[in-house]
Protein backbone atom coordinates (compact mmCIF):
# COMPACT_ATOMS: atom_id res chain seq x y z
CA UNK A 1 0.00 0.00 0.00
CA UNK A 2 1.59 3.47 -0.73
CA UNK A 3 1.89 6.33 1.48
CA UNK A 4 -0.51 8.97 1.76
CA UNK A 5 0.80 11.80 3.51
CA UNK A 6 -1.52 13.30 6.01
CA UNK A 7 -2.86 17.26 5.04
CA UNK A 8 -0.47 19.76 5.44
CA UNK A 9 -1.73 23.59 5.90
CA UNK A 10 -0.55 26.01 3.50
CA UNK A 11 1.85 29.07 4.74
CA UNK A 12 -1.46 31.66 5.03
CA UNK A 13 -3.31 28.93 6.34
CA UNK A 14 -0.67 28.54 8.98
CA UNK A 15 -0.55 32.12 9.72
CA UNK A 16 -3.87 32.84 10.28
CA UNK A 17 -4.67 29.90 12.42
CA UNK A 18 -1.64 30.80 14.68
CA UNK A 19 -3.23 34.34 14.89
CA UNK A 20 -6.39 32.75 16.14
CA UNK A 21 -4.55 30.91 18.68
CA UNK A 22 -2.77 34.17 20.05
CA UNK A 23 -6.04 36.09 19.76
CA UNK A 24 -7.86 34.15 22.09
CA UNK A 25 -5.57 35.99 24.83
CA UNK A 26 -6.26 39.27 23.60
CA UNK A 27 -5.41 41.08 27.12
CA UNK A 28 -1.99 39.06 28.27
CA UNK A 29 -0.70 39.73 24.18
CA UNK A 30 -1.75 43.66 24.67
CA UNK A 31 0.31 43.85 27.89
CA UNK A 32 3.16 42.09 26.60
CA UNK A 33 3.30 43.69 23.89
CA UNK A 34 3.20 47.03 25.92
CA UNK A 35 6.22 45.64 27.91
CA UNK A 36 8.12 44.51 25.06
CA UNK A 37 7.26 48.23 23.64
CA UNK A 38 8.68 49.46 26.80
CA UNK A 39 11.85 47.80 26.70
CA UNK A 40 12.68 48.34 23.57
CA UNK A 41 12.08 52.26 24.44
CA UNK A 42 14.57 52.13 27.37
CA UNK A 43 17.47 50.44 25.17
CA UNK A 44 16.81 53.34 22.47
CA UNK A 45 18.27 55.68 25.79
CA UNK A 46 21.46 54.36 25.58
CA UNK A 47 23.52 55.65 22.44
CA UNK A 48 21.15 58.89 22.91
CA UNK A 49 22.84 59.48 26.81
CA UNK A 50 26.58 58.63 25.56
CA UNK A 51 25.79 61.09 22.41
CA UNK A 52 25.18 63.58 25.14
CA UNK A 53 28.31 62.69 26.80
CA UNK A 54 30.21 63.05 24.29
CA UNK A 55 29.18 66.74 23.62
CA UNK A 56 29.54 67.22 26.92
CA UNK A 57 33.30 65.88 26.70
CA UNK A 58 34.01 68.01 23.25
CA UNK A 59 32.77 71.19 24.71
CA UNK A 60 34.94 70.81 28.34
CA UNK A 61 31.45 70.54 30.17
CA UNK A 62 31.42 69.86 34.20
CA UNK A 63 31.74 66.60 35.34
CA UNK A 64 28.49 66.40 37.41
CA UNK A 65 26.60 66.35 34.07
CA UNK A 66 28.64 63.49 32.99
CA UNK A 67 28.01 61.73 36.10
CA UNK A 68 24.48 62.05 35.90
CA UNK A 69 24.39 61.06 32.73
CA UNK A 70 26.02 57.94 33.28
CA UNK A 71 23.90 57.16 36.29
CA UNK A 72 20.78 57.32 33.53
CA UNK A 73 22.61 55.32 31.24
CA UNK A 74 22.63 52.44 34.21
CA UNK A 75 19.52 53.22 35.07
CA UNK A 76 17.98 52.49 31.64
CA UNK A 77 20.43 49.60 31.07
CA UNK A 78 19.03 47.80 34.21
CA UNK A 79 15.34 48.64 33.30
CA UNK A 80 15.58 48.05 29.91
CA UNK A 81 17.02 44.45 30.49
CA UNK A 82 14.36 43.53 33.59
CA UNK A 83 11.22 44.63 31.02
CA UNK A 84 12.88 42.72 28.15
CA UNK A 85 12.88 39.58 30.36
CA UNK A 86 10.15 40.01 31.80
CA UNK A 87 8.36 40.24 28.11
CA UNK A 88 9.93 37.44 26.81
CA UNK A 89 8.68 35.38 29.54
CA UNK A 90 4.85 36.47 29.13
CA UNK A 91 5.24 35.83 25.89
CA UNK A 92 6.71 32.45 26.15
CA UNK A 93 4.28 31.95 28.28
CA UNK A 94 0.74 32.95 26.04
CA UNK A 95 2.65 30.70 23.24
CA UNK A 96 3.25 27.45 25.15
CA UNK A 97 -0.20 27.55 26.97
CA UNK A 98 -1.36 28.20 23.08
CA UNK A 99 0.71 25.26 21.98
CA UNK A 100 -0.42 23.14 24.92
CA UNK A 101 -3.93 23.10 23.44
CA UNK A 102 -2.91 22.82 20.12
CA UNK A 103 -0.77 19.21 20.89
CA UNK A 104 -4.42 18.40 22.37
CA UNK A 105 -6.59 18.81 19.53
CA UNK A 106 -3.57 17.04 17.29
CA UNK A 107 -3.95 14.22 19.18
CA UNK A 108 -7.95 14.34 18.99
CA UNK A 109 -7.86 15.33 15.73
CA UNK A 110 -5.54 11.96 15.10
CA UNK A 111 -7.74 9.92 16.58
CA UNK A 112 -11.09 11.04 14.75
CA UNK A 113 -9.26 10.45 11.36
CA UNK A 114 -10.71 7.34 9.75
CA UNK A 115 -8.51 4.33 10.27
CA UNK A 116 -7.94 3.57 6.67
CA UNK A 117 -6.19 7.15 6.20
CA UNK A 118 -4.47 6.72 9.04
CA UNK A 119 -3.29 3.47 8.19
CA UNK A 120 -1.99 4.67 4.58
CA UNK A 121 -0.43 7.86 6.36
CA UNK A 122 1.60 5.64 8.40
CA UNK A 123 1.89 5.21 12.27
CA UNK A 124 5.51 7.35 12.17
CA UNK A 125 3.70 10.80 10.56
CA UNK A 126 1.25 10.78 13.24
CA UNK A 127 3.84 10.07 15.99
CA UNK A 128 6.17 12.83 14.28
CA UNK A 129 2.96 15.32 14.11
CA UNK A 130 2.73 15.21 17.82
CA UNK A 131 6.51 14.64 18.94
CA UNK A 132 8.98 16.44 16.58
CA UNK A 133 6.87 19.28 14.76
CA UNK A 134 5.99 19.83 18.35
CA UNK A 135 9.45 19.79 19.40
CA UNK A 136 10.15 22.39 16.86
CA UNK A 137 7.18 24.42 17.34
CA UNK A 138 8.08 24.38 21.26
CA UNK A 139 12.06 25.65 20.65
CA UNK A 140 10.94 28.09 18.66
CA UNK A 141 8.18 29.65 21.23
CA UNK A 142 10.57 29.17 24.39
CA UNK A 143 13.55 30.51 22.86
CA UNK A 144 13.39 32.29 19.36
CA UNK A 145 10.00 34.19 19.23
CA UNK A 146 10.55 36.06 22.17
CA UNK A 147 13.73 37.05 21.34
CA UNK A 148 12.34 37.51 17.84
CA UNK A 149 9.89 39.83 18.65
CA UNK A 150 12.45 42.11 21.19
CA UNK A 151 15.01 42.60 18.51
CA UNK A 152 11.70 43.52 15.87
CA UNK A 153 10.39 46.04 18.43
CA UNK A 154 14.20 47.58 18.62
CA UNK A 155 14.69 48.05 15.02
CA UNK A 156 11.44 49.48 14.73
CA UNK A 157 12.25 52.08 17.77
CA UNK A 158 15.74 51.97 16.79
CA UNK A 159 15.08 53.61 13.01
CA UNK A 160 12.68 55.94 14.58
CA UNK A 161 15.37 57.81 16.48
CA UNK A 162 18.14 57.65 13.95
CA UNK A 163 14.78 59.47 12.18
CA UNK A 164 14.90 61.95 15.24
CA UNK A 165 18.71 63.02 14.83
CA UNK A 166 18.31 63.57 11.41
CA UNK A 167 16.41 61.88 8.73
CA UNK A 168 19.63 61.47 6.50
CA UNK A 169 21.00 58.67 9.24
CA UNK A 170 17.61 56.70 8.67
CA UNK A 171 18.11 56.57 4.83
CA UNK A 172 21.32 55.73 5.23
CA UNK A 173 20.64 52.99 7.34
CA UNK A 174 17.71 51.79 4.55
CA UNK A 175 21.35 51.19 2.04
CA UNK A 176 21.86 48.07 3.14
CA UNK A 177 18.07 47.16 3.67
CA UNK A 178 17.87 45.99 -0.46
CA UNK A 179 20.55 43.36 -0.15
CA UNK A 180 19.33 42.07 3.68
CA UNK A 181 15.62 41.85 1.67
CA UNK A 182 17.14 40.02 -1.56
CA UNK A 183 19.19 37.90 0.72
CA UNK A 184 16.16 36.73 2.87
CA UNK A 185 14.02 36.24 -0.11
CA UNK A 186 16.43 33.90 -1.73
CA UNK A 187 17.04 32.66 1.63
CA UNK A 188 13.22 31.35 2.14
CA UNK A 189 12.67 30.52 -1.45
CA UNK A 190 14.76 27.71 -1.53
CA UNK A 191 14.76 26.95 2.62
CA UNK A 192 11.15 26.53 3.11
CA UNK A 193 10.35 23.53 1.03
CA UNK A 194 14.01 21.59 2.44
CA UNK A 195 12.51 22.13 5.73
CA UNK A 196 9.11 20.43 4.94
CA UNK A 197 11.02 18.33 3.42
CA UNK A 198 13.01 17.22 6.28
CA UNK A 199 10.07 17.12 8.39
CA UNK A 200 8.25 14.28 6.25
CA UNK A 201 11.34 12.71 6.02
CA UNK A 202 11.86 12.78 10.11
CA UNK A 203 8.03 11.06 9.77
CA UNK A 204 9.68 8.61 7.83
CA UNK A 205 12.34 6.97 9.49
CA UNK A 206 10.44 7.12 12.72
CA UNK A 207 7.96 5.24 10.39
CA UNK A 208 11.04 3.05 9.98
CA UNK A 209 12.27 3.12 13.38
CA UNK A 210 8.41 2.08 14.71
CA UNK A 211 7.98 -0.88 12.36
CA UNK A 212 11.20 -2.33 13.08
CA UNK A 213 10.82 -2.53 16.99
CA UNK A 214 7.12 -3.52 16.88
CA UNK A 215 8.42 -6.59 14.70
CA UNK A 216 11.41 -7.19 16.31
CA UNK A 217 10.75 -10.94 16.69
CA UNK A 218 10.34 -11.54 13.52
CA UNK A 219 13.11 -9.39 12.28
CA UNK A 220 15.08 -11.61 14.64
CA UNK A 221 13.43 -14.76 13.49
CA UNK A 222 14.20 -14.26 10.11
CA UNK A 223 17.81 -12.89 10.28
CA UNK A 224 16.46 -9.64 9.17
CA UNK A 225 18.00 -7.00 11.59
CA UNK A 226 21.21 -6.22 9.16
CA UNK A 227 18.34 -5.29 6.47
CA UNK A 228 16.16 -3.37 8.84
CA UNK A 229 19.36 -1.69 10.24
CA UNK A 230 20.64 -0.73 6.53
CA UNK A 231 16.57 0.89 5.62
CA UNK A 232 16.73 2.93 9.30
CA UNK A 233 19.90 3.80 8.20
CA UNK A 234 18.65 5.47 4.31
CA UNK A 235 15.58 6.72 5.74
CA UNK A 236 18.43 8.64 8.06
CA UNK A 237 20.90 9.53 5.43
CA UNK A 238 17.98 11.08 3.28
CA UNK A 239 16.83 13.02 6.27
CA UNK A 240 20.02 13.88 6.89
CA UNK A 241 21.17 15.01 3.83
CA UNK A 242 18.16 17.52 3.02
CA UNK A 243 19.20 19.06 6.82
CA UNK A 244 22.71 19.63 5.16
CA UNK A 245 21.16 21.25 2.09
CA UNK A 246 19.89 23.34 4.54
CA UNK A 247 22.77 24.35 6.53
CA UNK A 248 24.65 25.24 3.56
CA UNK A 249 21.93 27.56 2.53
CA UNK A 250 22.24 29.04 6.21
CA UNK A 251 26.22 29.93 5.60
CA UNK A 252 25.81 31.68 3.06
CA UNK A 253 23.01 33.46 3.84
CA UNK A 254 25.07 35.02 7.27
CA UNK A 255 27.90 35.70 5.27
CA UNK A 256 25.72 37.82 2.98
CA UNK A 257 23.85 39.73 6.04
CA UNK A 258 28.04 40.35 7.49
CA UNK A 259 28.40 42.26 4.08
CA UNK A 260 25.39 44.19 4.23
CA UNK A 261 26.26 45.20 7.42
CA UNK A 262 29.51 46.84 6.58
CA UNK A 263 27.65 48.54 3.71
CA UNK A 264 24.92 50.13 6.28
CA UNK A 265 27.96 51.08 8.53
CA UNK A 266 30.07 52.89 6.32
CA UNK A 267 26.61 54.67 5.01
CA UNK A 268 26.22 55.63 8.03
CA UNK A 269 29.56 56.98 8.84
CA UNK A 270 29.59 58.85 5.85
CA UNK A 271 26.74 60.92 6.36
CA UNK A 272 27.96 61.63 10.01
CA UNK A 273 31.21 62.55 8.51
CA UNK A 274 29.23 64.75 6.02
CA UNK A 275 26.58 66.19 8.33
CA UNK A 276 29.21 66.90 10.85
CA UNK A 277 31.38 69.42 8.19
CA UNK A 278 28.41 70.88 7.45
CA UNK A 279 27.24 71.97 10.96
CA UNK A 280 23.86 70.41 10.55
CA UNK A 281 24.63 67.84 13.41
CA UNK A 282 26.94 67.90 16.68
CA UNK A 283 29.95 65.45 16.85
CA UNK A 284 27.79 63.41 19.76
CA UNK A 285 24.44 63.52 17.61
CA UNK A 286 27.05 61.73 14.90
CA UNK A 287 28.07 59.19 17.58
CA UNK A 288 24.65 58.30 18.54
CA UNK A 289 23.72 57.94 14.75
CA UNK A 290 26.85 55.52 15.00
CA UNK A 291 26.09 53.80 18.04
CA UNK A 292 22.29 53.64 17.15
CA UNK A 293 23.16 51.29 13.60
CA UNK A 294 26.05 49.44 15.65
CA UNK A 295 23.09 48.51 18.28
CA UNK A 296 21.11 47.17 15.24
CA UNK A 297 23.65 44.32 14.22
CA UNK A 298 22.45 41.95 16.89
CA UNK A 299 19.21 42.86 16.70
CA UNK A 300 19.22 42.49 12.81
CA UNK A 301 20.86 39.56 12.46
CA UNK A 302 18.53 37.96 15.37
CA UNK A 303 15.81 38.97 13.07
CA UNK A 304 16.68 37.94 9.79
CA UNK A 305 18.92 34.53 11.09
CA UNK A 306 15.88 33.37 13.18
CA UNK A 307 13.95 32.82 10.10
CA UNK A 308 16.11 29.46 9.73
CA UNK A 309 14.22 28.47 12.98
CA UNK A 310 11.15 30.37 12.49
CA UNK A 311 10.62 28.30 8.95
CA UNK A 312 11.34 24.89 11.10
CA UNK A 313 8.28 25.83 13.27
CA UNK A 314 6.50 27.02 10.37
CA UNK A 315 6.47 23.81 9.03
CA UNK A 316 5.60 21.81 11.99
CA UNK A 317 2.88 24.03 12.57
CA UNK A 318 1.96 23.87 8.82
CA UNK A 319 1.61 19.74 9.61
CA UNK A 320 -0.39 20.34 12.49
CA UNK A 321 -2.86 22.91 12.03
CA UNK A 322 -3.17 20.75 8.52
CA UNK A 323 -4.78 17.96 10.72
CA UNK A 324 -6.42 19.83 12.75
CA UNK A 325 -8.40 21.45 10.09
CA UNK A 326 -9.15 18.33 8.13
CA UNK A 327 -10.34 16.33 11.19
CA UNK A 328 -13.83 17.49 10.92
CA UNK A 329 -15.86 18.64 13.89
CA UNK A 330 -14.79 17.32 17.58
CA UNK A 331 -17.77 16.37 18.69
CA UNK A 332 -21.59 15.19 17.88
CA UNK A 333 -24.48 17.54 18.91
CA UNK A 334 -25.79 16.50 21.85
CA UNK A 335 -29.11 14.68 21.89
CA UNK A 336 -30.19 14.18 25.61
CA UNK A 337 -33.55 13.80 26.66
CA UNK A 338 -34.74 16.93 28.88
CA UNK A 339 -35.08 14.16 31.45
CA UNK A 340 -30.80 13.73 30.84
CA UNK A 341 -31.49 10.23 29.70
CA UNK A 342 -29.86 9.13 26.11
CA UNK A 343 -32.07 9.00 23.16
CA UNK A 344 -33.21 5.63 22.09
CA UNK A 345 -30.88 4.06 19.06
CA UNK A 346 -32.08 2.32 16.23
CA UNK A 347 -30.74 -1.07 16.55
CA UNK A 348 -30.70 -2.18 13.09
CA UNK A 349 -28.17 -2.31 9.73
CA UNK A 350 -28.98 -2.22 6.55
CA UNK A 351 -26.37 -2.31 3.50
CA UNK A 352 -27.89 -1.47 0.39
CA UNK A 353 -26.15 -2.90 -3.30
CA UNK A 354 -22.40 -1.76 -1.21
CA UNK A 355 -19.37 -1.92 -3.24
CA UNK A 356 -15.65 -1.30 -2.17
CA UNK A 357 -11.86 -1.71 -3.50
CA UNK A 358 -8.70 -1.20 -1.96
CA UNK A 359 -6.34 0.71 -4.47
CA UNK A 360 -5.10 -1.14 -7.11
CA UNK A 361 -6.89 -4.53 -6.04
CA UNK A 362 -9.96 -5.80 -7.07
CA UNK A 363 -13.40 -5.01 -5.46
CA UNK A 364 -13.59 -6.43 -2.02
CA UNK A 365 -16.90 -6.00 -1.76
CA UNK A 366 -19.41 -6.03 -4.84
CA UNK A 367 -22.79 -4.99 -4.56
CA UNK A 368 -23.96 -6.53 -1.15
CA UNK A 369 -27.30 -5.86 0.15
CA UNK A 370 -27.96 -7.00 4.01
CA UNK A 371 -30.58 -6.46 5.92
CA UNK A 372 -30.15 -7.12 9.75
CA UNK A 373 -32.81 -6.76 12.29
CA UNK A 374 -32.35 -5.25 15.81
CA UNK A 375 -31.58 -7.76 17.85
CA UNK A 376 -30.43 -10.38 15.23
CA UNK A 377 -27.17 -11.91 15.68
CA UNK A 378 -25.60 -12.88 12.02
CA UNK A 379 -22.76 -14.66 11.21
CA UNK A 380 -20.88 -13.86 8.41
CA UNK A 381 -18.42 -16.65 7.03
CA UNK A 382 -16.21 -17.52 3.84
CA UNK A 383 -12.46 -18.39 2.90
CA UNK A 384 -9.59 -15.69 3.22
CA UNK A 385 -9.78 -12.91 1.23
CA UNK A 386 -13.90 -13.42 0.63
CA UNK A 387 -14.56 -9.87 1.96
CA UNK A 388 -15.55 -10.23 5.69
CA UNK A 389 -13.60 -8.33 7.59
CA UNK A 390 -14.09 -5.33 4.60
CA UNK A 391 -17.21 -5.68 5.18
CA UNK A 392 -17.16 -5.42 9.17
CA UNK A 393 -15.06 -2.07 8.62
CA UNK A 394 -17.64 -0.59 6.33
CA UNK A 395 -20.41 -1.40 9.07
CA UNK A 396 -18.27 0.45 11.58
CA UNK A 397 -17.45 3.21 9.34
CA UNK A 398 -13.86 2.73 8.99
CA UNK A 399 -14.39 2.50 5.25
CA UNK A 400 -16.26 4.76 3.36
CA UNK A 401 -18.28 2.64 0.51
CA UNK A 402 -17.54 3.41 -2.79
CA UNK A 403 -20.81 2.91 -4.11
CA UNK A 404 -24.46 2.23 -2.01
CA UNK A 405 -25.20 3.28 1.70
CA UNK A 406 -24.93 1.72 4.81
CA UNK A 407 -27.17 2.81 7.62
CA UNK A 408 -26.00 1.45 10.99
CA UNK A 409 -28.32 2.35 14.06
CA UNK A 410 -30.22 4.68 11.59
CA UNK A 411 -26.65 6.60 10.73
CA UNK A 412 -25.62 6.84 7.07
CA UNK A 413 -22.15 4.94 8.35
CA UNK A 414 -20.27 6.77 5.70
CA UNK A 415 -21.01 10.71 6.49
CA UNK A 416 -22.06 10.27 9.95
CA UNK A 417 -19.78 11.74 12.65
CA UNK A 418 -17.71 9.23 14.29
CA UNK A 419 -18.41 9.69 17.73
CA UNK A 420 -22.21 9.85 17.23
CA UNK A 421 -21.84 6.46 15.34
CA UNK A 422 -20.07 5.05 17.68
CA UNK A 423 -22.41 5.39 20.17
CA UNK A 424 -24.42 2.75 18.45
CA UNK A 425 -21.83 0.10 17.68
CA UNK A 426 -18.67 -1.02 18.61
CA UNK A 427 -16.03 -3.56 17.31
CA UNK A 428 -13.91 -6.07 19.14
CA UNK A 429 -11.06 -7.50 16.75
CA UNK A 430 -8.82 -10.12 16.26
CA UNK A 431 -6.11 -7.64 17.17
CA UNK A 432 -6.65 -6.51 20.57
CA UNK A 433 -4.47 -4.21 22.72
CA UNK A 434 -3.95 -4.15 26.53
CA UNK A 435 -3.32 -0.62 26.90
CA UNK A 436 -0.59 0.39 29.84
CA UNK A 437 -1.55 1.20 33.23
CA UNK A 438 -4.18 -0.28 35.47
CA UNK A 439 -6.49 -3.07 35.01
CA UNK A 440 -9.26 -0.77 35.92
CA UNK A 441 -7.80 2.12 34.18
CA UNK A 442 -8.13 -0.01 31.10
CA UNK A 443 -11.70 -1.60 31.36
CA UNK A 444 -12.61 2.54 32.40
CA UNK A 445 -11.76 3.38 28.72
CA UNK A 446 -15.06 2.44 27.68
CA UNK A 447 -16.71 3.87 30.76
CA UNK A 448 -14.69 6.57 32.67
CA UNK A 449 -17.46 6.53 35.99
CA UNK A 450 -17.58 2.81 36.16
CA UNK A 451 -17.54 1.80 39.57
CA UNK A 452 -15.23 -1.50 40.90
CA UNK A 453 -18.62 -3.20 41.31
CA UNK A 454 -19.41 -2.71 38.11
CA UNK A 455 -15.79 -3.59 36.93
CA UNK A 456 -15.85 -6.52 38.45
CA UNK A 457 -19.48 -7.55 37.78
CA UNK A 458 -18.55 -7.26 33.59
CA UNK A 459 -15.28 -9.44 34.25
CA UNK A 460 -17.02 -12.19 35.98
CA UNK A 461 -19.73 -11.75 33.36
CA UNK A 462 -16.50 -12.74 30.55
CA UNK A 463 -15.25 -15.22 32.55
CA UNK A 464 -12.20 -13.70 33.38
CA UNK A 465 -11.59 -15.15 36.73
CA UNK A 466 -8.52 -15.19 36.97
CA UNK A 467 -8.64 -11.43 37.62
CA UNK A 468 -9.43 -12.40 41.20
CA UNK A 469 -6.10 -13.97 41.77
CA UNK A 470 -3.96 -10.83 40.52
CA UNK A 471 -1.71 -9.41 43.61
CA UNK A 472 -3.54 -5.93 43.66
CA UNK A 473 -6.77 -6.70 41.97
CA UNK A 474 -8.33 -4.34 39.81
CA UNK A 475 -5.11 -2.08 40.29
CA UNK A 476 -2.87 -4.18 39.27
CA UNK A 477 -0.58 -2.89 36.23
CA UNK A 478 -1.32 -4.39 33.14
CA UNK A 479 0.02 -3.43 29.29
CA UNK A 480 3.76 -2.66 28.79
CA UNK A 481 5.76 -2.73 32.27
CA UNK A 482 2.88 -4.70 34.02
CA UNK A 483 1.27 -7.96 34.25
CA UNK A 484 1.21 -9.51 30.73
CA UNK A 485 -2.18 -10.85 30.02
CA UNK A 486 -2.34 -14.19 27.62
CA UNK A 487 -4.30 -12.81 24.52
CA UNK A 488 -7.36 -14.87 25.69
CA UNK A 489 -7.14 -12.53 28.49
CA UNK A 490 -6.70 -9.56 26.64
CA UNK A 491 -9.60 -10.49 24.61
CA UNK A 492 -11.74 -11.04 27.78
CA UNK A 493 -11.02 -7.59 28.82
CA UNK A 494 -11.91 -6.42 25.29
CA UNK A 495 -15.22 -8.21 25.59
CA UNK A 496 -15.54 -6.74 29.06
CA UNK A 497 -15.49 -3.21 27.59
CA UNK A 498 -18.39 -3.97 25.35
CA UNK A 499 -20.24 -4.75 27.65
CA UNK A 500 -19.36 -1.64 29.90
CA UNK A 501 -20.13 0.19 26.58
CA UNK A 502 -23.14 -1.22 26.03
CA UNK A 503 -23.39 -0.08 22.70
CA UNK A 504 -26.93 -1.67 20.35
CA UNK A 505 -24.55 -3.09 18.09
CA UNK A 506 -21.73 -5.02 17.97
CA UNK A 507 -19.14 -6.42 15.55
CA UNK A 508 -16.81 -9.09 16.29
CA UNK A 509 -14.47 -9.40 13.92
CA UNK A 510 -12.65 -12.90 14.40
CA UNK A 511 -12.07 -12.11 18.17
CA UNK A 512 -11.66 -14.97 19.19
CA UNK A 513 -10.03 -16.71 16.16
CA UNK A 514 -6.39 -16.96 18.24
CA UNK A 515 -8.02 -19.47 20.99
CA UNK A 516 -6.33 -22.33 20.85
CA UNK A 517 -8.33 -25.37 21.27
CA UNK A 518 -8.82 -25.35 25.13
CA UNK A 519 -9.65 -21.76 25.26
CA UNK A 520 -11.94 -21.57 22.47
CA UNK A 521 -15.00 -22.57 24.40
CA UNK A 522 -13.98 -20.46 27.20
CA UNK A 523 -13.98 -17.37 24.98
CA UNK A 524 -17.33 -18.46 22.75
CA UNK A 525 -18.96 -18.22 26.15
CA UNK A 526 -17.86 -14.95 26.91
CA UNK A 527 -18.13 -13.77 23.26
CA UNK A 528 -22.15 -15.44 23.76
CA UNK A 529 -22.29 -13.58 27.28
CA UNK A 530 -21.11 -9.90 25.70
CA UNK A 531 -23.59 -9.94 22.77
CA UNK A 532 -26.62 -10.89 24.64
CA UNK A 533 -29.11 -8.87 23.90
CA UNK A 534 -27.59 -6.95 21.25
CA UNK A 535 -27.46 -6.63 17.33
CA UNK A 536 -24.65 -8.73 16.41
CA UNK A 537 -22.59 -8.91 13.47
CA UNK A 538 -19.78 -12.27 13.67
CA UNK A 539 -17.53 -12.75 11.40
CA UNK A 540 -16.86 -16.14 11.58
CA UNK A 541 -13.02 -17.88 12.42
CA UNK A 542 -14.64 -20.97 13.93
CA UNK A 543 -17.83 -22.16 11.95
CA UNK A 544 -19.26 -23.46 16.00
CA UNK A 545 -19.76 -19.76 16.37
CA UNK A 546 -22.00 -19.79 12.74
CA UNK A 547 -23.99 -22.41 14.49
CA UNK A 548 -25.35 -20.60 17.26
CA UNK A 549 -25.69 -17.89 15.10
CA UNK A 550 -30.37 -16.42 14.30
CA UNK A 551 -28.18 -16.35 10.40
CA UNK A 552 -25.58 -17.14 8.79
CA UNK A 553 -24.01 -15.08 5.46
CA UNK A 554 -21.62 -16.70 3.20
CA UNK A 555 -19.37 -14.71 1.30
CA UNK A 556 -17.14 -15.59 -1.59
CA UNK A 557 -15.19 -13.27 -3.61
CA UNK A 558 -16.95 -9.93 -1.95
CA UNK A 559 -20.48 -11.01 -2.80
CA UNK A 560 -23.48 -12.80 -1.33
CA UNK A 561 -23.73 -16.06 -2.05
CA UNK A 562 -25.94 -17.64 0.60
CA UNK A 563 -28.00 -16.29 3.80
CA UNK A 564 -29.92 -18.27 6.02
CA UNK A 565 -29.98 -20.17 9.28
CA UNK A 566 -27.98 -23.26 9.94
CA UNK A 567 -29.73 -26.16 9.73
CA UNK A 568 -31.62 -24.71 6.37
CA UNK A 569 -28.40 -24.22 4.99
CA UNK A 570 -26.86 -27.61 5.49
CA UNK A 571 -30.20 -28.79 4.43
CA UNK A 572 -29.62 -27.22 0.83
CA UNK A 573 -26.47 -28.18 0.33
CA UNK A 574 -24.72 -25.22 -1.14
CA UNK A 575 -21.01 -23.50 -0.31
CA UNK A 576 -21.83 -23.35 3.70
CA UNK A 577 -22.95 -27.24 3.27
CA UNK A 578 -19.34 -27.71 2.26
CA UNK A 579 -17.29 -25.26 4.33
CA UNK A 580 -19.62 -27.11 7.52
CA UNK A 581 -18.14 -30.57 5.82
CA UNK A 582 -14.48 -29.11 6.08
CA UNK A 583 -14.71 -27.77 9.48
CA UNK A 584 -15.70 -31.04 10.85
CA UNK A 585 -13.23 -33.18 8.66
CA UNK A 586 -10.86 -30.90 10.26
CA UNK A 587 -11.58 -30.73 14.13
CA UNK A 588 -11.44 -35.21 13.26
CA UNK A 589 -7.95 -35.31 12.01
CA UNK A 590 -7.01 -32.82 14.97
Amino acid sequence: MSIEILPIASPRETRKAMWRLLAQRPGRLTLTILVLLAASCCGLAAPAILGMMVNIAATGGDVLSLLWLAVSLLVAGGLGALLGILGQNLLARICEEALAGLREDVFAAAVRKPLAQLEKAGIGDVVARVSGDVEAVSEAISRVLPAFTSAAFTIAVTLFGLGVIDWRFAVAVLVAAPLQVITLRWFLKRTAPIYRTVRITEANRTEQIIETVHGSASVVALGLAERHADLVAAASRENIGHSLRGVGYLTRFYNRLNLAELIGLSAVLLVGFWLHAEGAVTIGAATAAALYFYRLFDPIGLVLGQFDELQKAAAGLGRMFGLTQSAGPAAPPDRTKPDGTAPEKDAGIVLDDVSFAYPGQRPALNGVSLTIKPGERVAIVGTSGAGKTTLAKVIMGLEQPQRGTALVGGLNSATAHPAELHQRIAMVSQEVHVFSGTLAEDLRLAKPNASPAELQQVLHTVGATWSETLDDGLETPVGAGGHQLTPEQAQQVALARLLLKDPPIAVLDEATAEAGTGSATMLDQAAEAALAGRTSVVIAHRLSQAASADTVVVMEHGRLVESGPHQELLAHGGRYATLWEAWNSSLSRG
